[in-house]
C-alpha cells in the first residue's frame, strides 16, 4: 500500500471495514476491532491515524513490533493479521493491519468475541455467538450428515427414490446411473455415510409417509386456513408427517383447495378464465425453499403454511445463516443452503433453482403477474415468507351480470359454476387416470379431506364431466369420456 492510498482512506474516514488508532498504545482496543473484522467480512486497521482521519504517524521500533506480536496471542482461534509499514514524509510511520473473514468463526480476543456494527466495535451478543458457532460446525458436523441409527433401506420409500433419479435424468440434472437399486441411487446423491449407512438426509427425503417416527418428530407439516386476518378462528387445520417430498405435495394440495381463484368472463364466449390469486410457480418455489433451508435439528420445528383472507405465510424453522439478511434475498446472492444434500435432491427433482436464484425468481414471477413483492422476515427461530393476496372484488359475478341478463345470465351462471376450474382439474385428471375408484380411496390417494373431495366431486357431476357407475356399495367414478370396462 502506498502513501497516497493511505491518505485517500484517511480522507474517506472509518467504516465497517476500516478503523484508525492514533498509536500502538491502543493495541488492546485495536485487537478487539481486528477480532470483530475477522468475525464479519474482514477489514483494515491503521496505527498512526487519528479517528478524525489525520495522518500523525509514530516511531516504530523492534520493541513496538514485539509488543504487537505478543498482543496477537490473545486471539482464539489464532489470527495472524497481515502487517505493512508505510513511511510518512516526516520519517514517522503508519502501520496497517489487515485481516480477512476468519474460516473458523467465531473468533474471540482474550475470551471475548466482538462484532462490527456498523463502524463500531462491540461485544458480540450471545445469540450471535451461538449462531456463528453452529454455522462453523455445519460444514462437517451438520444434522443431515449424521448417520440415521436404526434405519435400513427397506424403511424408505423406494418409489420416491426412483422418481427422483428418473426426474433428474429427464431434466438433464443427473447422468443415467445404469441401475435403479435404491442404495446405489442414494450413494450417488451423497445420502450414505462413509461406512455405507443411511444418513439423516436420506430419511428426511425418503422415509415412508404417515408412519410414526418418534426419533424424528420434526418431519411435520402444519397447514391452516384462518377466517379473517388473525389466528382467532380456523376454517381448516391439518397436520401431516412424512418425507419432505410428500409433505410438499400435501402443502400444494392444501393450497389448491383453499387459494382463491380470480375469474373473468371472456368477451364473446360462454367461458370463464380462472387465474390463481398467486403465481403457482412462485408459491411452489417458496415451499421448496422452506423444506430445503429449514433447521432439521430443531425437534420442535415444523414447516407451517398459514392462509388468511389477505395473505399467505410460509414459515420455516431456523433463522437465516452465513450473513444472509431478508434484504439480500431480494437481490442476486450466492446459493448457501443450510442442508446441501437435501437441496441437491430437490434441485434434481426440479423443485428449486441453483446459484441462489430461487428468491429472485419468485420476485420476478410476482412482478410479471402484477402482484405485490413478497415480504421476508427472520429471527433466530424462523424465516417467514409472506405473499399478499389481491382483494376480492367480485369480478366474476360483476362480469357475468354486466355481459348478460335475464335467462341468458342464469344459463351462463350455471355454466360458470359447474365448469372444471383450478380446484377440480386435478381431481378430474386423477379420475381419468384411475377410473372406478370410490370417494374414500380418492381422498386417501390425493391427501384431501373427504368433505372437501365430496364438494369437488359434486361440481364435476353437476357439470357432466364425470359419472358414478355401478351399485352404490361397489361402483366408482368415471370420466364421461371413458367407457368403463367390466369391473372385477
Amino acid at each position: 500500500m502506498r502513501l497516497n492510498d493511505v491518505t485517500l482512506l484517511a480522507h474517506q474516514g472509518e467504516s465497517q471495514t476500516v478503523e484508525f488508532k492514533k498509536s500502538t498504545a491502543e493495541k488492546d482496543r485495536a485487537c478487539r476491532t481486528l477480532c470483530a473484522f475477522a468475525n464479519s467480512q474482514g477489514g483494515q486497521l491503521f496505527f498512526g491515524i487519528t479517528p478524525a482521519g489525520k495522518l500523525v504517524g509514530q516511531t516504530v521500533t523492534d520493541r513496538t513490533l514485539e509488543e504487537l506480536a505478543q498482543e496477537f496471542q490473545g486471539f482464539e482461534p489464532p489470527l495472524a493479521p497481515g502487517m505493512q509499514r508505510i513511511r510518512l514524509e516526516n520519517s514517522l510511520e503508519v502501520i496497517s493491519l489487515a485481516v480477512a473473514k476468519a474460516p473458523d468463526v467465531p473468533v474471540s480476543f482474550r475470551g471475548v468475541p466482538y462484532e462490527r456494527v456498523p463502524n463500531t466495535t462491540r461485544t458480540m451478543p450471545r445469540v450471535t455467538y451461538q449462531r456463528l458457532l453452529i454455522e462453523s460446525l455445519n460444514t462437517t458436523d451438520r444434522w443431515e450428515l449424521q448417520p440415521a441409527d436404526g434405519w435400513t433401506i427397506d424403511m424408505l420409500d423406494a418409489t420416491e427414490i426412483t422418481q427422483t433419479i428418473n426426474e433428474a435424468i429427464r431434466r438433464g440434472r443427473s447422468d443415467e446411473p445404469g441401475t435403479r437399486d435404491p442404495m446405489a441411487i442414494l450413494r450417488g446423491l451423497n445420502l450414505l455415510t462413509n461406512d455405507g449407512r443411511l444418513n439423516r438426509a436420506a430419511v428426511a427425503l425418503f422415509c415412508k409417509p404417515d408412519s410414526p417416527r418418534p426419533e424424528f418428530p420434526q418431519f411435520k407439516l402444519r397447514v391452516a386456513r384462518f377466517k379473517g386476518t388473525t389466528r382467532s378462528e380456523f376454517l381448516d387445520n391439518r397436520q401431516y408427517q412424512g418425507n419432505a417430498f410428500d409433505l410438499m405435495r400435501r402443502a400444494e394440495r392444501f393450497l389448491i383447495d383453499w387459494l382463491p381463484v380470480a375469474g373473468r368472463i371472456i368477451p364473446g364466449k360462454m367461458e370463464r378464465e380462472d387465474t390463481p390469486a398467486l403465481p403457482v410457480e412462485a408459491v411452489r418455489e417458496a415451499l421448496a425453499n422452506a423444506f430445503v433451508h429449514r433447521d432439521y435439528a430443531s425437534f420442535s420445528g415444523s414447516i407451517g403454511v398459514a392462509l388468511y383472507d389477505d395473505r399467505l405465510e410460509i414459515i420455516s424453522p431456523g433463522g437465516l445463516h452465513f450473513g444472509l439478511t431478508p434484504e439480500m434475498l431480494q437481490q442476486p446472492h450466492e446459493s448457501m443452503p443450510w442442508n446441501p444434500y437435501i437441496a441437491g435432491a430437490f434441485y434434481r427433482r426440479g423443485h428449486i433453482e441453483t446459484w441462489g436464484r430461487g428468491t429472485n425468481k419468485i420476485a420476478e414471477l410476482l412482478r410479471q403477474s402484477g402482484r405485490e413483492p413478497m415480504a421476508v422476515t427472520s429471527d433466530v427461530y424462523s424465516v417467514n415468507v409472506t405473499f399478499r393476496l389481491p382483494p376480492r372484488d367480485g369480478a366474476v359475478s360483476g362480469a357475468v351480470s354486466g355481459a348478460v341478463s335475464g335467462a341468458v345470465s342464469g344459463a351462463v351462471s350455471g355454466a360458470v359454476n359447474g365448469a372444471v376450474n383450478h380446484h377440480t382439474m386435478p381431481l378430474l385428471q386423477y379420475i381419468v387416470n384411475n377410473p372406478g375408484q370410490r370417494t374414500q380411496a380418492i381422498a386417501d390417494a390425493m391427501a384431501t379431506p373427504r368433505r372437501t373431495l365430496q364438494r369437488s366431486l359434486k361440481k364435476l357431476l353437476d357439470s357432466n364431466q364425470i359419472e358414478f357407475v355401478g351399485p352404490p356399495k361397489t361402483g366408482g367414478y368415471h370420466s364421461k369420456k371413458q367407457k368403463p370396462g367390466k369391473r372385477s
